[in-house]
């Protein structure tokens, strides 16, 4: 495995290619010829847009096929942004991308220096030479968003395109107001502006430091129809009985157990419903900076997980649910069997009539719960310590209590560092919980819905990896939270 450089490149292996960044990203690829520049809107593959010939993406992963590529195209460029409008890469850890070749191989990995206020980042270009296609790692930041990069690449992006009042899609294209069936214009006009798009559960960024004391401190990179309100009255809510019998329906095709209604979460899916009628735009946040997930804490909901769908469009419950189980993403948290709870409202937007609808998933949080979840962690953190060797580590109650005072000071707090805002580590907060180990480690998270995710995203970044997978690490602890801006937080805490 070759680890690049920006400007460094290698040879390919024939074959289908996998590009894979993990995290708070959306990954996109612009096909092009020599001079740089697309044939047509069909040469941008994006969220709203996932497939073109040779090319394919499905959510972190891009896979392209060189030799399939339509005629003529002798480049594809890799680009990422963030999965939440607007926020600058500054605030996120630098993404990694990983080459697998055709056999499942790592061919290279390449994580750039981490932008600032650059909103998207040119990361790398598949390119041919001759007869041969290669990889160059790039690393490029542009401050003008997908609408900026779309234009230097020749993509026609219309400037009028009225994404503001959520109306009907581009020429040509199909699908819901707001919806992922946008055609390029619209969409890029949309995410220029962070509109036009589903929200859904999504995944942000984790982190991981450790250290020995008297050592060094070592950090890695981190349905019924219901009648529309005006007022934001309780009547925007669906009718109950409707909402429910079709959720419930599409539950029981898979085999996942039945949703209850909870006024908490109604209320919590009103509020942050109206908040995005009132502004005419999608957004997992309000323009009082509140998170959904916060409204949802603040109501007096404690959760264990949280699901979201966030769209515009749909005139009725019916249409709203059979959205929703239109894409894989969203049709997953109608399916998941975490999930026992939900609420759901819609409000329109009182100047085009367009309808904005929250809906809320969730699995209350209980003390057996939350001491299952842990557990989960720990056997899951163990089964990869076996796979490599090592022994499994013990459950720490001191760790424990270090790991979930953590994770809920992150929440309440609202940060997200292994340096709390009074200056404590890692090591001072499981000192302060009474332990006396000498080696501490900790790995963070937040955004994730699961155990397994949670996990497998540790595994999958070098640096909480290592953690995981320290031969002197002897115990653990495992900390968890619902709330704050990202909805979960995470912390396991090593000690030896």
């Amino acid at each position: 495995m070759s680890e690049l450089v920006p400007g460094g490149n290698l040879p390919l292996p024939g074959g289908t290619l996998t590009l894979h960044v993990p995290g708070p990203f959306d990954v996109s690829a612009l096909i092009t010829d020599d001079s740089g520049k697309v044939r047509g809107d069909g040469d941008f593959v994006f969220y709203n847009q996932p497939t073109a010939p040779g090319a394919r993406l499905q959510g972190e992963k891009l896979t392209v096929d060189p030799p399939a590529l339509r005629t003529g195209a002798s480049r594809v460029t890799v680009v990422v942004s963030p999965a939440e409008p607007g926020t600058a890469l500054g605030r996120l850890p630098a993404p990694t991308l990983r080459v697998t070749g055709p056999g499942g191989g790592v061919l290279a990995r390449f994580t750039p220096t981490r932008p600032q206020q650059e909103t998207v980042l040119l990361l790398a270009e598949i390119y041919r030479r001759g007869t041969t296609w290669k990889l160059r790692a790039l690393g490029q930041g542009y401050a003008d968003g997908l609408a900026g990069i779309a234009r230097d690449f020749g993509v026609v992006v219309s400037e009028d395109a009225d994404a503001g009042a959520g109306g009907g899609a581009a020429p040509g294209s199909s699908g819901a107001p707001g919806s992922r069936g946008a055609g390029v214009a619209t969409a890029l006009n949309a995410a220029r502006t962070g509109l036009g798009r589903l929200r859904g559960s999504g995944r942000a960024p984790a982190g991981t430091t450790g250290r020995t004391p008297g050592g060094g401190n070592g950090r890695a990179p981190v349905g019924n129809t219901g009648t529309p309100s005006t007022g934001g009255s309780p009547a925007s809510a669906p009718a109950p009985d409707g909402f429910l019998r079709l959720v419930n329906s599409a539950r029981a095709a898979v085999g996942a157990p039945p949703v209850s209604l909870d006024a908490r979460l109604t209320t919590a899916a009103h509020t942050h419903a109206a908040g995005m009628a009132a502004r005419g735009s999608l957004g997992s946040e309000g323009a009082d900076g509140l998170s959904v997930y916060q409204r949802l804490t603040s109501s007096g909901y404690a959760y264990l997980t949280v699901g979201e769908h966030l769209v515009s469009g749909p005139r009725d419950a019916a249409g709203f649910v059979e959205y929703c189980l239109s894409g894989e993403q969203s049709r997953r948290t109608i399916h998941d069997p975490a999930f026992t709870e939900a609420g759901v409202a819609y409000v329109p937007d009182s100047r085009s009539g367009t309808l904005y609808w929250t809906a809320l998933w969730a699995r209350p949080l209980t003390p057996g719960g939350l001491a299952q979840t842990a557990a989960e962690v720990v056997a899951l953190t163990n089964s990869e310590r076996t796979r490599a060797g090592l022994r499994p580590l013990a459950v720490d109650a001191l760790l424990t209590n270090a790991a979930q005072a953590h994770s809920a000071d992150m929440v309440a707090r609202a940060f997200y560092s292994h340096t709390s805002p009074d200056g404590s580590e890692p090591w001072h907060r499981a000192a302060a919980a009474g332990s006396t180990r000498r080696t501490i480690g900790e790995n963070i998270a937040c955004g994730q819905r699961s155990a397994a995710e949670v996990v497998q995203g540790w595994m999958d970044s070098p640096g909480h990896r290592a953690n995981i997978l320290k031969p002197d690490f002897t115990h653990i602890g495992v900390g968890f939270a619902g709330g704050g801006s990202a909805g979960t937080y995470w912390t396991q805490l090593f000690g030896a």
